[in-house]
């Protein structure tokens, strides 16, 4: 679970697979189907996001200034989630933790819960209990999932079946402004040949002819609003009889719900621009009666197995649960191993560091001036990273080639010459790491009973491995020499260390004094184990 921000920013990026996609609003032009996107008025902020409508990068304009609006297509709560959902959501908390945190952009984020769908009456009937119980229940897993993940919630998760009045009056709205007919079955069809060249911004929707559906659709591709509900499923009372929403209206609804007629960004699968995002701008706009209702729309790709072409998914049935943090573009063993390798670099660093800063560890003289300016330079590169489509891989190189200047610092020496010491520009460089990982905090910081634990048998342990390294004799011709009845004293010390490098505790002796870390591989392993159990 801890494997956190280092190893999700370096993979999230690798291959480009999050593509910030601007929908429409007021001044430069890229058209798709007849449509153009327009750049919004507002508040710029600097950063600039790939617009996977326009194909490429666009400058991220915001309707407040520091403030992001934010609605994201939530789960369809029927099984369990797994990796390649984690992906999705963890991929964009990390790009809204980089605008609070980096650019302090309070971002305001609201998610839909769809807890009522034909793959959930589905699984009701096979599990033969209410399909308000299969919704609850996974709903309840899914939030935990996201908690296990770190994943910052939203500021109000909205659920399908307590918003079908708002979706009934936004249906109406839609038919009274002439974009939506309804059928003597009891189906209410958006009119797709109503909003002319305006359907169509994503990439294949114009040559989409749609689900035959009802025959009375006057078009195939119109897609339903509100459909009747079978003998023995749920419904709720409507102006075209006992039914339930179609599948896309409810996102236009319960984003107009929070955020009125624009919206700043709105995030999802790539597998959900079409028909899903489409259909969502086209009855929003219907309904508000704008031109662009959504002016960034941002898509995060599929999880592939390595080795493998096809996307993870339930239907296909070659998906894995969420367990911890572990986000990769194609998963393996040795994408994980990759990520270990980073995060632990940096946990040794920041141990290293710390030793040195609690005069721990001796070390030749530092070149402080060369570390200040090193860092000011990866903050910097580091802030153009980001700002420049969230490029966190470069980011992540800019941190880890500090540490690396940092690492070669820290030469330890078994004897001190008293010189100068220059504890604070670690302290600054550690200080920085953690508040551009942000998760990375706990792993850094050392927080938790288990480090207090380790740091008290370390510190006992030198304490006595000291003692048994006093040399009485000093002055010795042949040398000075131990004191032969501590010897064993020392010899478990050294076992100590040899029993506790398993179990993930590293103990490291430098001349007299000694350091520790926990390495977070193993860390890794013992939550899993432990969450396993």
């Amino acid at each position: 679970m801890w494997i956190a921000m280092i190893q999700k920013a370096k993979v999230l990026c690798r291959g480009r697979y999050v593509n910030a996609v601007k929908c429409r609003s007021n001044a430069s032009s890229c058209g798709v189907s007849g449509r153009k996107w327009t750049r919004p008025s507002g508040f710029d902020t600097g950063l600039k996001t790939f617009n996977s409508l326009t194909k490429q990068k666009e400058p991220l304009v915001l309707t407040r200034e520091g403030t992001a609006t934010w609605y994201s297509c939530g789960p369809t709560v029927y099984d369990h989630a797994h990796l390649g959902h984690a992906c999705s959501y963890v991929r964009f908390d990390i790009l809204q933790r980089i605008l609070s945190k980096v650019f302090g952009i309070t971002v305001i984020h609201a998610m839909v819960i769809t807890d009522i769908d034909d793959k959930i009456i589905k699984r009701s009937r096979e599990e033969n209990v209410s399909p308000a119980v299969i919704a609850r229940f996974y709903e309840d897993e899914f939030k935990k999932d996201m908690l296990s993940l770190k994943v910052i919630p939203p500021a109000v998760y909205l659920r399908v079946t307590e918003n079908v009045h708002h979706i009934v009056a936004f249906i109406e709205g839609i038919i009274k402004n002439g974009h939506a007919y309804a059928t003597k079955e009891g189906d209410v069809y958006f009119d797709v040949q109503s909003i002319g060249d305006n359907y169509g911004k994503f990439v294949g929707a114009t040559s989409f002819e749609g689900d035959p559906g009802s025959s009375n659709k006057r078009d195939l591709r119109d897609f339903a609003l509100w459909k009747p509900s079978k003998p023995q499923e749920p419904h709720w009372d409507s102006p075209w009889g006992k039914g339930r929403p179609g599948w896309h209206i409810e996102c236009s609804t319960v984003a107009s719900s929070v955020f009125g007629s624009q919206l700043d960004i709105h995030s999802g699968g790539v597998d959900l621009a079409f028909p899903h995002h489409e259909n969502e701008i086209a009855q929003s706009e219907a309904y508000h009666q704008c031109s662009q209702w959504g002016n960034y729309f941002l898509h995060s790709g599929h999880l592939h197995l390595k080795g493998s072409t096809e996307k993870m998914s339930k239907s296909l049935k070659n998906y894995i649960t969420i367990k911890i943090r572990w986000v990769a573009i194609d998963y393996s063993d040795g994408s994980m191993s990759e990520a270990r390798t980073s995060l632990e670099t940096l946990v040794t660093f920041a141990g290293t560091a710390r030793a040195y800063m609690g005069g721990q560890l001796l070390c030749s003289p530092v070149q402080e001036d060369l570390l200040w300016e090193r860092l000011v330079e990866a903050k910097s590169q580091v802030t153009k990273a980001l700002a420049d489509d969230f490029d966190t891989p470069r980011a992540v190189g800019a941190l880890m080639n500090l540490v690396h200047h940092g690492n070669r610092q820290l030469q330890p020496v078994s004897t001190g010459d008293g010189g100068t010491r220059s504890p604070a520009v670690f302290g600054a460089i550690v200080a920085y790491v953690r508040e551009v990982l942000d998760q990375g905090a706990d792993v850094l910081s050392s927080s938790g009973s288990l480090p207090a634990v380790v740091e008290c048998l370390a510190g006992f342990r030198s304490a006595v491995r000291a003692f048994a390294l006093a040399r009485p004799d000093a002055d010795c011709p042949n040398g000075p020499r131990l004191h032969p009845d501590r010897l064993p004293l020392l010899q478990a010390c050294d076992a100590l260390r040899d029993d506790l490098a398993p179990l993930g505790v590293l103990i490291k002796d430098r001349g007299t004094t000694s350091t520790w870390e926990i390495k977070s591989s193993q860390r890794g392993h013992k939550v899993q184990e432990d969450q396993e159990t």
